[in-house]
């Protein structure tokens, strides 16, 4: 299915250039420390959920972030305006990614589960 083959394309290039602007347009210290781990877009491109990640363990610092991006959101869809050739941006959904903590868990266990041997 050659849709699905520019959905991907599409949502790594938005990956890649949320990034970039997170490091070097926004300046909300809130977002200091994120990461854009993935994006999924919507079938026709009308929006796209945006996972990321925070170095930080702590919960205010969380949600800190997710604030800070939700803010931050109007200035990235500009950016993004700039940068890519589209004919309408998506609309962003930032949702904390979860997978790097459960990853984390699950090596734990295992570790665990191997000393007791």
């Amino acid at each position: 299915m050659a849709n699905s083959f520019r959905v991907d394309r599409v949502g790594m290039e938005i990956k890649r250039e949320v990034n970039e602007i997170l490091q070097k347009k926004v300046r909300d210290p809130r977002v200091q420390n994120v990461t854009i781990t993935d994006v999924q877009m919507l079938g026709d491109l009308s929006m796209a959920k945006v996972f990321y990640t925070v170095m930080s363990d702590l919960a205010s610092d969380n949600e800190k972030a997710q604030i800070g991006l939700e803010k931050a959101t109007g200035t990235i869809k500009r950016e993004l305006g700039k940068n890519l050739s589209m004919y309408k941006i998506p609309d962003l959904t930032f949702i904390k990614d979860e997978s790097i903590a459960y990853g984390n868990k699950i090596d734990q266990m295992l570790r665990d589960l191997d000393a007791k041997k």
